[in-house]
């Protein structure tokens, strides 16, 4: 038997003496609940009795966590109309914790059968080839509390589960892929020792593998195809995804490392109006997707996955936020980066900071705390919208990585971008009242080459995917030296691992929070592929054997972490503009000629080398560090620079050094960089002659 239930919360929830079931569809006749055993035999179907709203709800005595179960709902099917009820389709529930059991692609996860430009309905039953909904118990223990860092002092390291472990030497075979491999002892004393203080995973929600790719032999790595926003993916897992998700997130936070996830909230795995129907296709399509105003068939694809999820319906809108509390009040994560982010602000006209979602967002006390990190652009017209997120969030800034790149490349005309992208993007983010750490700077990420491809190759090589490598970014600002690829000259070598320093220590001493992509301090390489989404083995997976091969390159990157926790000046939270500081001529912020004279807007048009002076201001001049300087030589020529004088109280000290020769002082101010170097040095002491 079953009885009526209540409509709230959406989702299977269990009390002493059951379960009671709601979901959420607006279109529907009727909706079936649909009870399985362990192994996946459909045992009883119970119609859900009452419908409060656009919500159908229903209680059954006697359930216990671990049921399996599913829905079908019936209704009219006309896809011309974007209507795609068919009761032939086992739908998981939006709101389940977990899922049991693969997906499976087959002729029946259709919904539809093609008669030439027509769809008619697919009888065909798909609850064999579909995961199941389990229902599940509340977390037994509240997560344990993350570290709490502060923005100003987060540097980010983006990495993805499976990719993580797979070929460590220090992981058993058994936990290799899995969340269990991401807490091993050793992955944890690594990523501490490291410096960094937040792991972003990349998507961890059950996702599929595209139909293109099953074809092709190939497999989803990435994890950008959800299909439920609450599950975690059993590929991950060895048992309850969910248990085992918790106790990696409290090891980590054990480890005083925060937990940042990889979130996609813009699209699904059903794909386009062709795709499979899985969960939100057959629950209420009309709702959960944007479709083409004169052609309801057709999805609008802003996201470049074939569907975008219609954040302008509030019950989507409540989905995604019941989602973001989930993952932070029950699972323990800290923050969240989201893929396409603009789509979340879009309406039918385009584009707003004041969309509802960001209201609601903002206006969730449990959420006040939680890191909010945007991916400003998507496919879509107008989606490019760097800057323009609300004041919580803080952006990935494409702007810092392809200036990096392009200066260090040695392009002309690079110097004042460059130059702004150090200082903290302040013409992208002051004038909304936000502060350095709204940009988050990267040089690489998964999307593109890693940093040592970065220098390795010019050219894309993705054969593999399958696409005839007519995939992936074309423009990457690279440069491979004179070699397309590996290479025994040793000259070569040489300067590309003094531009991957140069890269990275630029990334790690500019204003604004830094991201690093996982493995590029060890010189991992995907061989030149720059989009390896598909790639689930050893080009997407990380070489650790880089420890072994260059383990002074790795120090390097550790001291540079350590330089940046170290001297407050690299991780202001406020812009510097050039202040006076005291008495003693200079400013907060200061731009030199190597020659030590300021620089002037002719300077700015083609400079290759130049010079960032930092400086304490007020009190804080009398800090262990009250100026740093960097010397910065992006030309293909050995360039003499002047440092500021210092009093006989204190000298400049070498801090970092990107070149391994060539780099020599003339006297106590002057010093020769060579090329396509840079160096900082801190003031020791607590005096500094005026200019």
């Amino acid at each position: 038997m079953i009885e009526a239930g209540r409509p709230a919360p959406l989702g299977a929830r269990v009390d002493r003496d059951g379960v009671n079931f709601a979901i959420h569809s607006g279109g529907a006749a009727r909706v079936e609940l649909c009870l399985f055993d362990d192994e996946g035999r459909q045992t009883r179907t119970h119609e859900l009795p009452e419908q409060t709203g656009d919500v159908w709800h229903g209680y059954v005595r006697g359930l216990q966590p671990g049921q399996r179960y599913g829905y079908r709902v019936h209704g009219p099917y006309r896809p011309e109309h974007g209507l795609r009820f068919n009761p032939a389709k086992l739908l998981i529930d939006p709101y389940a914790h977990e899922l049991s059991g693969e997906f499976r692609w087959a002729p029946e996860v259709f919904d539809y059968l093609k008669d030439g430009a027509r769809l008619r309905i697919n009888d065909a039953d798909s609850a064999p080839f579909v995961p199941k909904s389990v229902v599940t118990s509340d977390a037994p223990m509240p997560a344990l509390a993350g570290p709490r860092i502060p923005w100003s002092d987060m540097i980010i390291y983006e990495a993805n589960v499976r990719g993580y472990t797979m070929r460590h030497p220090d992981v058993p075979d058994s936990d290799r892929g899995t969340f269990r491999g991401m807490k091993n002892a050793d992955i944890l004393e690594y990523l501490g020792a490291l410096g960094i203080t937040s792991v972003e995973l990349m998507p961890v929600f059950a996702f599929v593998d595209e139909h293109f790719l099953h074809r092709k032999g190939l497999k989803n790595y990435w994890g950008y195809n959800s299909i439920n926003f609450f599950a975690p993916t059993g590929r991950y897992a060895h048992g309850s995804a969910r248990a085992e998700f918790r106790e990696m997130v409290d090891a980590i936070h054990d480890a005083g490392l925060e937990v940042i996830l990889d979130v996609a909230y813009n699209h699904t795995g059903e794909s386009d109006a062709l795709g499979p129907s899985l969960s939100f296709r057959g629950i209420d399509n009309l709702l959960y997707y944007r479709v083409a105003p004169d052609d309801p068939l057709a999805h609008v694809n802003h996201t470049g996955t074939g569907n975008t999820v219609n954040m302008d319906h509030a019950p989507v809108r409540r989905l995604v936020l019941d989602s973001l509390l989930y993952w932070t009040t029950a699972m323990g994560v800290d923050g969240f980066r989201f893929d396409l982010a603009t789509v979340l602000g879009r309406t039918a006209a385009g584009f707003s900071d004041e969309h509802p979602f960001f209201v609601e967002l903002a206006a969730e006390p449990a959420l006040v705390d939680v890191k909010l990190i945007a991916e400003p652009w998507d496919p879509g017209p107008g989606g490019y919208q760097l800057g323009r997120f609300p004041a919580q969030w803080a952006e990935w800034n494409d702007k810092y990585r392809d200036s990096v790149r392009r200066f260090w490349r040695g392009d002309p005309g690079q110097a004042a971008e460059f130059a702004k992208r150090l200082h903290g993007s302040s013409d992208v983010f002051e004038a909304k009242g936000r502060g350095p750490c709204s940009s988050v700077n990267f040089v690489t990420a998964h999307d593109g080459f890693t940093l040592v491809d970065l220098v390795s190759y010019e050219h894309r090589h993705n054969e593999a995917n399958g696409e005839d490598n007519k995939d992936g970014h074309a423009h990457n600002y690279s440069k491979n030296y004179g070699v397309e690829g590996e290479t025994d000259d040793l000259e070569i070598n040489a300067l590309r691992r003094r531009q991957r320093l140069n890269m990275l220590a630029t990334l790690l001493l500019s204003q604004g929070t830094p991201m690093l992509l996982a493995g590029d301090e060890i010189g991992n390489s995907q061989h030149g592929n720059n989009n390896a989404y598909s790639q689930d083995n050893e080009t997407g997976w990380i070489d650790w054997s880089g420890r072994d091969d260059d383990p002074e390159f790795l120090a390097a990157i550790r001291a540079l972490i350590d330089l940046r926790h170290d001297i407050a000046l690299f991780r202001q939270p406020s812009y510097l503009h050039g202040a006076a500081v005291n008495d003693v001529g200079w400013g907060d912020i200061e731009w030199l000629k190597p020659d030590g004279a300021p620089m002037t807007h002719e300077d700015w048009a083609d400079a290759p080398a130049l010079s960032l002076v930092l400086t304490h201001v007020g009190d804080a001049w009398h800090s262990e560090t009250p100026a740093v300087v960097l010397l910065i030589n992006g030309s293909a020529d050995p360039v003499r620079f002047k440092l500021p004088a210092a009093t006989d109280n204190g000298g400049w000290q070498i801090r970092f050094v990107s070149a391994a020769h060539g780099f020599r002082p003339i006297d106590d101010n002057r010093w020769l960089l060579p090329e396509r170097s840079l160096v900082c040095v801190a003031l020791d002491g607590y005096h500094r002659a005026k200019s």
